[in-house]
């Protein structure tokens, strides 16, 4: 690759070298999905204009599903399934299945990109420790902190990672709509956590631009890892361990 470039320069962008154009990309991704949230951040630290349109969005999604019973439902369920003691159960159980098929290293990625990014969320409730909506009657309780939010943060890692490790074994006709059905579940979330009171609109975006971010540079870590061994970096719609249809299959 000659451009008159430096050679570091020409590292980052040249396919073939070990940190090649692919890990790079998912590096400047995770840049630029990170400056939405510091602008959440700012706003939510700062009582910026942001927090007075979520007061409003708030009250308002609260005061229709306080009027729709169905709809608290169907929020507690879609919710049920963004809680950590759910994600212990799909994310250790996929972790235990690929382990047990000498995957590890697919097995390791689903647990450190989980675990890791609980503990990331935890530490910025803690960090920026902003009460949750103070609304009345109040669909359900919930503990800690507000922004950001956890259950749309982990559906957007937990789910995701899930995706990636499984994308090889989805026909390819498939492997896009898959991609905008994760999209969209993740959006259900966010809007079931809002629905039941629990949440302001940047809480969860919050969660859904930090999980965003954080799954791209855990993916990024974990391309360079499959680079160590002379694999190919990660592409979305090949998923994060193409080899891995072969492997479960054998």
């Amino acid at each position: 690759m000659k451009t008159g470039l430096p050679k570091w320069v020409q590292a980052r962008f040249d396919p073939a070298a070990r940190y090649g154009l692919r890990v790079t990309l998912f590096a400047l991704a995770t840049l630029v999905v990170l400056g939405p949230f510091v602008y959440l951040l700012l706003q939510v630290t700062s009582n910026g204009p942001l927090t007075r349109t979520d007061t409003e969005v708030a009250e308002s999604l609260h005061s229709v599903a306080q009027e729709t019973p169905p709809i608290i439902v169907v929020a507690m369920i879609i919710s049920f399934l963004g809680v950590p003691a759910w994600f212990y159960v799909i994310i250790g159980s996929a972790a235990i299945y690929f382990w047990r098929k000498d995957r590890r290293r697919i097995a390791i990625y689903l647990v450190v990109t989980n675990l890791v990014g609980g503990a990331l969320d935890t530490i910025v409730k803690l960090s920026v420790n902003r009460p949750r909506p103070d609304l009345p009657n109040p669909s359900v309780e919930a503990l800690g902190k507000s922004f950001p939010s956890g259950h749309t943060m982990a559906a957007t890692v937990g789910y995701g990672t899930l995706l990636l490790v499984f994308m090889p074994l989805i026909p390819r006709r498939w492997r896009v709509p898959a991609v905008v059905a994760y999209f969209v579940w993740v959006s259900l979330t966010a809007l079931s956590r809002m629905s039941l009171g629990v949440h302001y609109v940047s809480d969860v975006l919050g969660g859904f631009v930090l999980g965003l971010a954080w799954l791209l540079a855990g993916t990024a870590a974990f391309s360079i890892w499959r680079r160590e061994e002379g694999r190919k970096p990660v592409e979305v719609l090949e998923g994060a361990d193409p080899e891995v249809k072969r492997a479960i299959t054998n």
